[in-house]
């Protein structure tokens, strides 16, 4: 992997401020309470995507209208969040970290990454990256060929670089790091490629590696008893980590989605097979497990773990909840992991009855015992998930989530796998199974029961991130380039602004000078445009780029 520097503008003659790009910790922590600026992963640390700003809400959003457009010059699926800091926004594409004028959306500075040319067949599910993390002056990304790079904050250029492993072994990286207790904490993807995930520890400084967790142990470390009977499958075991964690300062722990096992083989790995399909708590400064809870285990239909973690406070307790691709809702208690609550957030969810509340563990059907001695079934939801990777945002003032959530089903057959480095690696047959309705829906959810208060649903399932707002509004996007909001109390569409191209992005809100405004990345690609086969995209064309939109008179 190279760094080619496209271009530098001078940023004193974009009337942008140079003294104030060094970024505390404090700083990271304050996210939430600085609109001004978006210096972490969701807009805090705890992944609610919700702000407080409300300049733009249910009455005004009718004037809400784009303010400037910066094309990405790329055709993949554009996934990334935007970070503000300054007056400057910062975005990335799988090959790109760019800088821009937050208020004009003109270029200061452009950094393009030259790959090696085999590297987009260890792309399992999209050619994207998603987003990057700031801290002292410092970009930091990570790129498809598994390396975690540091850029300089104010001119674009290479501070340091470090491979984290080979990808032709099937590893790659798409995940935006995060600072947390001054450690740069990056995951891996390739969970279909017979990887053997972990989640690994950098000093932001050097881009020395401080510490690597693997979520499949070794023969012998803590865990390995849950892979008995497998052999070297562990080796194989997958657990990929490609989806930002959340960070709770207060009690200094990281916690971390893993994916499934791997092959989709489930019955020739016998066991829970720990760490995959979890949710981790984490120190920082070392890598340690301080606790674990594991959604799926013995896995054999990729219901990744992944899926961020949102943290709040229900009913006076800290948690930590996740809305699971395996069709459950988790609430659990992110001081030691204890559950407080797991139930059905999708309507079609035929592997599993429900999660048995004295044992954490799913009560699951004869499908599931099918599929892991080998017989056909057809299972719900499939491996898109009950909801995929696109994140969720949570009002702590209504205690709902927003979530795009599908309904799709998968025949599935498991199969003897065939293990080849840097190629795919199921130990499955499957094919999609459709539903005679919608293939999704944009739904408000109580975390508590999994209940719908309301759904907007689309024939063409949304795969883009929500965004909520203390405006009364809900912010995502469509697959058919459609940039929308919806009230939060009803569901009902208030607007609606065509992109151009499918979103698969993640929306933003900011202010400067008094003015809010509203970021999105539009372009269509990524997971279902690859997958699906669904011919309703043909005619949605690709093409990344930037909007940000907001009040006109």
């Amino acid at each position: 992997m190279a760094l080619k520097q496209i271009s530098l503008a001078a940023l004193l003659a974009l009337g942008v401020h140079s003294g104030a790009l060094a970024q505390s910790l404090d700083d990271l922590k304050n996210d939430k309470n600085t609109p001004g600026d978006i210096l972490t992963y969701g807009m805090g640390y705890d992944l609610t995507r919700h702000s407080a700003l409300k300049q733009i809400n249910t009455d005004t959003v009718k004037n809400l209208r784009p303010v400037w457009t910066y094309s990405l010059a790329d055709t993949r699926g554009q996934e990334s969040f935007p970070l503000v800091h300054d007056g400057v926004m910062y975005v990335t594409t799988h090959n790109s970290t760019v800088a821009l004028d937050a208020l004009t959306g003109k270029q200061i500075w452009k950094q393009v990454i030259e790959y090696p040319a085999e590297t987009p067949r260890v792309a399992c599910c999209g050619i994207v990256n998603r987003g990057a993390a700031i801290f002292n002056g410092k970009i930091y990304r990570t790129t498809l060929d598994a390396y975690v790079i540091a850029l300089d904050a104010k001119t674009g250029k290479e501070v340091w670089r470090t491979n984290s492993i080979d990808f032709k072994t099937g590893y790659s990286m798409t995940v935006a790091p995060i600072i947390a207790d001054g450690v740069l904490i990056t995951g891996i993807s390739g969970g279909e490629y017979g990887i053997r995930g972990y989640i690994e520890g950098y000093d932001p400084e050097n881009g020395k590696r401080l510490w690597r967790t693997y979520t499949v142990p070794a023969p012998g470390e803590p865990g390995s008893e849950t892979w008995k009977d497998g052999g070297d499958a562990w080796k194989r075991g997958g657990g990929p980590t490609w989806l930002t964690g959340s960070y709770d300062p207060d009690l200094n722990t990281v916690y971390w989605g893993t994916g499934n096992a791997a092959s989709w083989n489930a019955g020739l790995r016998p066991g829970d097979n720990l760490y995959t399909s979890s949710i981790l708590a984490l120190e920082p400064k070392t890598g340690k497990i301080k606790w674990h809870y594991q959604t799926s285990p013995n896995d054999p239909f990729d219901h990744d773990g992944t899926n961020e973690l949102i943290l709040t406070e229900l009913d006076g307790k800290k948690v930590v909840m996740q809305a699971s691709r395996n069709g459950f809702f988790y609430v659990l208690d992110r001081t030691n992991g204890t559950l407080i609550a797991a139930n059905k957030f999708v309507d079609n969810v035929n592997w599993a009855n429900k999660i048995d509340m004295g044992t954490g563990r799913p009560d699951v059907t004869e499908i599931t015992t099918k599929a892991r001695s080998g017989e056909e079934v057809v299972y719900w939801p499939s491996a898109f998930g009950g909801k995929n990777w696109s994140p969720m945002a949570y009002n702590p003032d209504m205690k709902i989530a927003f979530a795009n959530t599908l309904n799709i089903g998968m025949k599935y057959k498991a199969v003897e796998p065939q293990y080849r480095p840097g190629v795919f690696y199921f130990g499955a047959e499957f094919a999609w199974e459709w539903p005679k309705g919608a293939r999704g829906s944009l739904r408000a959810i109580d975390p508590m029961t999994g209940k719908m208060k309301w759904q907007a649903e689309s024939d063409i399932p949304r795969m883009a991130a929500v965004l909520s707002t203390a405006g009364g509004l809900v912010f995502t996007g469509t697959q058919t380039g459609e940039f929308e909001a919806f009230n939060s109390e009803n569901g009902s569409k208030v607007w609606e602004y065509n992109t151009g191209s499918g979103i698969v992005g993640q929306p933003v809100t900011w202010e400067k000078d008094g003015k809010q405004y509203v970021t999105i990345l539009s372009g269509s690609g990524a997971v279902y445009v690859l997958f699906s086969g669904d011919e309703r995209l043909a005619k949605t064309p690709a093409g990344g780029s930037v909007w940000t939109f907001a009040l006109g008179d």
